[in-house]
């Protein structure tokens, strides 16, 4: 390792340009949850392609096929970018995997910055985009980059897999990975994934995600929106079904009250325990970033174990309501609620589908309405946890130590990355997510940033 001061002076004096780099990409809207913005999701996987392609990587766009939107339209998808430096059968290959689409941003949501313009304050990047998951991407490929420029051979061949779907649940992605089992990832031997941060100050390497089974849950009534002066008092509302069945699925205490959920939860070990209990975390601090006075758990393990290695259901909405401003005196004829459970091992998709769906049923039979229910499960993935003692880990462990001069925590994520459980069945390999992110770099939120 006699190479490292020099690559990483090169590194120091090239920061400029990186970031340049990360501003140019910033600067492209690939919301992937607009087809609106599809050009420029499109012109981004172009540009990533691009980039590689200079670098003298091995470059492929694939095509993963077409979406469907609900007005029955089809668009395309936009293709993934793979990449290859280096064929040395005597090396190791190393796949990195990241995403260069992100979340919707406008400046009107509370934006200090305009979302798309990459802005340093005080060495922070500001930008949709800027920590999930651009900068990440860049930070590998500008590793690769460093070593070329100073002529140091990679010490592992390298492959890339970047797409433009993640944030809407990497749609053509599995099928694509399955079709190229015996191609691209046959001679891989560990994926790395930095789509993911530090829980706090300390540097973390992530072993695990929750899974998310995402639900919608319809209730029709009339043939169309009443007026509540005229029928008031008359129909049964879609919308007071709905909030009432919606208050059957969770205590105030956050206790998920339908059957079967909270009984097929791995057990939570003396080892286990252990470890949260070891982990940096400032519960304070936690508050005070999100802007609340209580906590549902007042101590550091049942906090961590509730957002990492515990099912939880949370409501995100009801459509068909009007939502303007102003006071409106519409009975909705029909009304869906979006709500979803992030599950754990050992908790199965299929099964959580089908305990959901009986479940809302029997309660809203006991109302005996004569509006109509649907449940409709439109995400069911799994979660994924690695082993902490595989070599994969024992490397990224040695790492952070050697750059930062101390232990990582070991972390878990409690959102959902479903293509970590996705490598994980489809190639065999060794997976690990190795976080390029700060704690406070609030991802899918407001003012997003990355530390220069």
């Amino acid at each position: 390792m006699s190479f490292l001061p020099k690559l990483t002076q090169f590194v120091d004096n090239h920061q400029e340009e990186y970031i340049e780099a990360l501003r140019q990409w910033v600067a492209v809207e690939s919301d992937s949850s607009d087809i609106t913005k599809r050009p420029e999701l499109h012109r981004m996987m172009d540009m990533t392609a691009e980039k590689l392609r200079l670098m003298g990587g091995k470059v492929e766009l694939v095509d993963i096929g077409k979406q469907e939107l609900t007005n029955g339209d089809v668009i395309s998808l936009p293709k993934v970018v793979t990449a290859q430096f280096g064929n040395d059968p005597s090396k190791d290959t190393v796949c990195v995997y990241g995403h260069v689409d992100v979340q919707p941003a406008k400046i009107e949501d509370g934006w200090a910055t305009d979302p798309y313009n990459l802005t340093d304050i005080n060495g922070n990047l500001y930008g949709r985009g800027a920590s999930d998951n651009k900068a990440p991407v860049l930070a590998w490929i500008h590793a690769v980059e460093a070593y070329q420029a100073l002529n140091i051979d990679l010490p592992v061949n390298v492959k890339f897999l970047i797409e433009g779907m993640e944030e809407t649940g990497s749609n053509g992605l599995d099928a694509m990975i399955m079709a190229q089992r015996e191609t691209f990832f046959s001679d891989v031997d560990y994926i790395v994934i930095s789509d993911c941060g530090w829980l706090s100050k300390r540097p973390a390497l992530t072993y695990g995600t929750r899974g998310n089974c995402y639900f919608f849950a319809e209730i029709e009534g009339p043939k169309q929106d009443l007026h509540s002066g005229v029928y008031g008092g008359t129909v049964i509302e879609p919308m007071t079904d709905l909030i009432g069945i919606l208050d059957t699925l969770i205590s105030p205490s956050g206790t998920i009250l339908i059957p079967g959920i909270r009984e097929a939860v791995a057990p939570f070990s003396d080892e286990e325990w252990k470890m949260y209990q070891d982990i940096e975390f400032d519960i304070e601090n936690y508050k005070e970033k999100i802007g609340i006075s209580q906590l549902m758990y007042s101590n550091k393990v049942d906090l961590l174990a509730h957002r990492w290695r515990y099912p939880t259901l949370s409501i995100h909405g009801i459509e068909g309501a009007f939502s303007a401003p102003g006071s409106k005196t519409v009975i909705p004829a029909k009304v869906t609620a979006k709500f979803s459970i992030r599950q754990v091992p050992n908790m199965d998709p299929a099964v959580v589908k089908k305990q959901v769906t009986d479940y809302l049923h029997s309660v809203f039979a006991k109302r005996k309405s004569p509006n109509k229910l649907k449940v409709t499960m439109i995400i069911g993935a799994k979660p994924w946890l690695a082993d902490t003692q595989h070599t994969l880990y024992e490397a990224g462990k040695a790492a952070v130590k050697r750059v930062f001069n101390m232990e990582p925590d070991l972390i878990r994520e409690g959102g959902t990355i479903p293509i970590a459980r996705t490598f994980q069945d489809v190639t065999g390999k060794s997976i690990i997510m190795l976080p390029i992110g700060g704690f406070d770099d609030g991802l899918h939120s407001q003012n997003e940033k990355m530390s220069r």
